[in-house]
């Protein structure tokens, strides 16, 4: 799931200049696979972006070719083939986890630029031959991991950086929000985030905060984790997951929780340091921090805007810029995978009841 929670979203107010530069020499034909709630955000930002850009979009699951063209788009498409034949130099994968790899495997092939929603795939079996194809032929791959776009949270992780509470030690993360609230007007029962043949469940749907923690921190070295189905709900997915990253070098513990359980949205993170702590309040953007030499809290100055839109514009700015290779994408094919390979070695570790090494992209 591409979070489309009320409180996920913001405008990115930080420096990037690439980002937004002139968008005149964007390719002129795009493609955005699959219409769902992430896919029709695309479509309506990228309108709005490139007015002038011819787009298609390619509809995975529907059959009725007489059907209207949806706003905002140019044609539509009902095969990969006629999407193909379209020619777009770049293409936005939305569809469920479980068709990303295929999908985006033929597209590679053709040569055009991708953005893959998060998570990268369902699965790693298969996904090194999509990076290495990318590799070898110069093709932009990112990863919507959004988050990482989210003022706020930049704003963390640059106090971090900066040793604003010195060396980390421990961190505790958390999100939550109750399943059947995430999208009105939809049944939860039939939604991605219910099914494990699309590739839901809360490890990967929530996989943000697995993303943004190791943005800040890189590879843990193990993973130890608890969850599994813990309510009522009609899904046959994990709906509770507390994982702990264990980190070396330096030593650090890192415990998350995810849920589609809380009735009241929750996110957030405490970053413990030996010289102070930062608290990150996702859903209000507030920062707070604790400085050991003054011995006080401080409100830092709130990074966020009542646009709540930004955040993904600046995500979409962000890709057309890679796909013309004006610069690296901020969540590249290979981070998507190891962020995929923590995941992964949390199912295992549920699955067997001990710590699991992880193992990220090696290139073979």
């Amino acid at each position: 799931m591409k979070s489309d929670w009320p409180w996920c979203a913001a405008f990115l107010p930080f420096d990037m200049p690439a980002a937004r530069s002139s968008l005149a020499s964007a390719p002129e034909k795009y493609l955005i696979v699959s219409l769902g709630s992430i896919g029709r955000r695309h479509l309506a930002n990228l309108r709005t972006l490139c007015p002038d850009a011819q787009i298609g979009v390619l509809r995975l699951h529907a059959t009725d070719s007489g059907a209207a063209t949806p706003a905002g788009a140019d044609l539509q498409f009902f095969s990969l083939a006629q999407a193909l034949a379209f020619a777009p130099s770049a293409a936005i994968v939305a569809g469920p986890a479980s068709t990303h790899l295929d999908v985006a495997t033929a597209l590679a092939n053709a040569g055009i630029a991708l953005l893959v929603e998060k998570p990268i795939a369902d699965t790693s079996t298969g996904l090194a031959s999509l990076l290495r194809t990318c590799a070898h032929a110069d093709i932009p791959l990112m990863v919507g991991y959004n988050l990482r776009f989210l003022p706020s949270l930049v704003e963390c992780k640059r106090l971090l950086d900066t040793g604003a509470i010195g060396r980390i030690r421990g961190v505790r993360a958390e999100v939550g929000q109750y399943l059947p609230d995430w999208r009105p007007g939809t049944r939860y029962q039939e939604n991605v985030s219910a099914r494990r043949e699309l590739g839901g469940g809360a490890l990967l749907e929530l996989s943000h905060e697995i993303d943004y923690l190791y943005w800040m921190f890189g590879m843990p070295a193990r993973v130890s984790a608890r969850g599994g189905r813990y309510s009522e709900l009609e899904i046959d997915v994990e709906d509770m997951v507390e994982l702990c990253l264990e980190y070396e070098n330096p030593a650090r513990l890192v415990n998350v929780h995810l849920d589609f359980l809380q009735r009241s949205p929750s996110r957030s993170c405490k970053f413990i340091g030996d010289q102070g702590t930062l608290v990150w309040n996702g859903i209000t953007d507030r920062i707070d921090l604790f400085s050991a030499a003054e011995g006080t809290w401080k409100h830092v100055d709130k990074h966020a805007q009542a646009d709540r839109n930004g955040m993904y514009l600046d995500e979409l700015r962000h890709f057309l810029n890679c796909s013309r290779r004006q610069e690296p994408a901020l969540c590249d094919g290979v981070q998507g995978y190891d962020v995929l390979a923590i995941v992964e070695a949390a199912k295992a570790s549920m699955q067997h009841g001990a710590a699991v090494p992880v193992h990220g992209y090696t290139g073979t």
